[in-house]
């Protein structure tokens, strides 16, 4: 059974994170549906707790106090996802990640490398901006606001092949949502190619999993069948972690 002020409370919070961290009244109010005394009278308490924070424009932002709260499960997160991750490795041959995005930015937060001695590394911590990347696309691809982020970002040529258009960037994301994976054909890094699968908590996309390697070996590899074995590996990392079974 569920505690009405706990939903609404936890509501504000992920309108907040959907909004890009920051919002105002109004914008919370369409995100959630609540009236706005419920909202400003669960703002106040998330402000006392630090959870939250009212910018100088009278807009509310996401609070310090959910820093320790979010690294802490990062980390457990990115333990549960180990034994998912070997899974991907053992289909692939290649190194597999995990990745969240926080504000604007992809994260890595966990990495089971390849047996192979030409290997790829993306180091746990690592922050990327994520137009170049096969996780950012998975993570963005479920994102209504994806053209404000990449407004916000910029669009950096990382390489000769980092797509630096936004129209094609958002085609790219539709075509990520129908086929269900992501691709970076050497965006980030040349001669690096990678395959990335969403992680779902049953409403939404929360988490991307991917595996990397040498442009040679992704390409000799079945996308399609690639792809299909790891969503299901993703998949079930998110019943596991998020009860996404519901």
């Amino acid at each position: 059974m569920s505690v009405q002020s706990v939903d609404r409370t936890l509501d504000i919070l992920e309108a907040l994170a959907d909004q890009g961290g920051e919002a105002g009244l109004s914008e919370i109010a369409a995100r959630t549906g609540l009236p706005y005394g419920t909202i400003h009278r669960l703002l106040q308490t998330l402000l006392a707790r630090g959870y939250v924070r009212q910018e100088s424009d009278r807009r509310y932002a996401l609070g310090g106090s959910l820093v320790r709260i979010g690294e802490v499960a990062e980390r457990l997160v990115g333990g549960w996802a180990e034994p998912y991750l070997t899974k991907m490795v053992e289909l692939s041959g290649e190194t597999a990640n995990m990745a969240v995005l926080e504000g604007d930015f992809v994260v890595y937060v966990a990495q089971v490398p390849s047996p192979r001695r030409l290997r790829m590394f993306a180091e746990v911590g690592r922050r990327v901006l994520p137009h170049s990347t096969a996780v950012g696309k998975v993570l963005l691809a479920d994102r209504a606001d994806a053209a404000a982020v990449f407004g916000r970002t910029g669009l950096p040529r990382r390489t000769e092949h980092t797509i630096t258009s936004v129209d094609r960037l958002l085609a790219e994301l539709v075509m990520v949502r129908e086929r269900g994976y992501a691709m970076d054909l050497g965006e980030e890094e040349l001669g690096v190619h990678c395959l990335a699968v969403p992680v779902s908590d049953g409403d939404r996309v929360v988490a991307g999993m991917s595996v990397s390697g040498p442009a040679d070996r992704i390409s000799a590899l079945n996308r399609d069948e690639l792809a299909q074995g790891l969503r299901k590996i993703a998949h079930d990392f998110g019943v596991e972690a998020f009860g996404s079974g519901r």
